[in-house]
């Protein structure tokens, strides 16, 4: 079995190498780059399981090079790991299509076992099959969602939720429910799956201040619905 393969991209070069060191223990491959320019031309020419992005570096923030990746077509799965621990950071960083957001300092085997879990939640769909709804078409081999017929271009945590709508259309959720399924944790912020809601609600709606699709069930959740 081929092992995972690691982008560590952080300009403090402590934090390389203690990750570099779990991940020697996890049988898992790294590189390292230590700025945002270094770590997209590396992106160019390699394939990884997962990126680790800080944010603070001198080239290019951490928010930039998501955003580049994701404007290219990269959809590397990508957890941010900083020391930046304010609410705006961290619903902006997920808001951009990040699969997790950790603060510094870390615990390192948590840190692993979370980097492992987000490959392996990226990794677990083996079999195709077409999810259909409405406008909606979903390939669970591709990961790919379509409305009439036009491809959506949504971050990997956007095309989970989207992905559990469809299984569960017209039953509501709250969101501590919608958390678990995603993330497959507790909640671990309130604002989280409304950042992924709104991010969602602007790219498959047609109005999204007047949202026909993903509604609002006020005091209980929400819910999909297709006419």
């Amino acid at each position: 079995m081929a092992k995972n393969h690691i982008l560590i991209v952080d300009d403090d070069k402590n934090v390389r190498m203690t990750i570099k060191r779990v991940l020697d223990k996890e049988n898992m491959t790294c590189k390292e780059a230590d700025g945002g320019g270094e770590a997209l031309e590396i992106l160019k020419k390699e394939s990884f399981d997962l990126v680790v992005l800080d944010i603070n570096m001198d080239d290019m923030d951490g928010f930039e090079v998501l955003s580049s990746m994701r404007r290219n077509g990269n959809d590397t799965p990508v957890m941010f790991l900083s020391g930046r621990t304010e609410d705006y950071d961290i619903i902006l960083g997920l808001g951009l299509g990040a699969d997790d957001y950790i603060t510094k300092p870390f615990r390192p085997r948590v840190l692993a076992a979370q980097m492992k879990a987000i490959i392996r939640r990226n990794k677990k769909i083996t079999t195709s099959v077409v999810l259909t709804s409405g406008p909606f078409k979903f390939d669970t081999k591709t990961m790919k969602s379509y409305k009439n017929g036009e491809e959506l271009h949504l971050s990997s945590k956007e095309t989970s939720l989207l992905r559990f709508f469809m299984e569960n259309e017209d039953k509501v959720f709250n969101k501590d429910q919608l958390f678990e399924a995603i993330w497959n944790e507790n909640v671990v912020g309130d604002n989280t799956i409304m950042v992924y809601i709104h991010h969602l609600r602007n790219k498959i709606e047609e109005d999204p201040s007047k949202p026909k699709y993903i509604q609002t069930v006020w005091g209980l959740g929400y819910k999909f619905h297709c006419d």
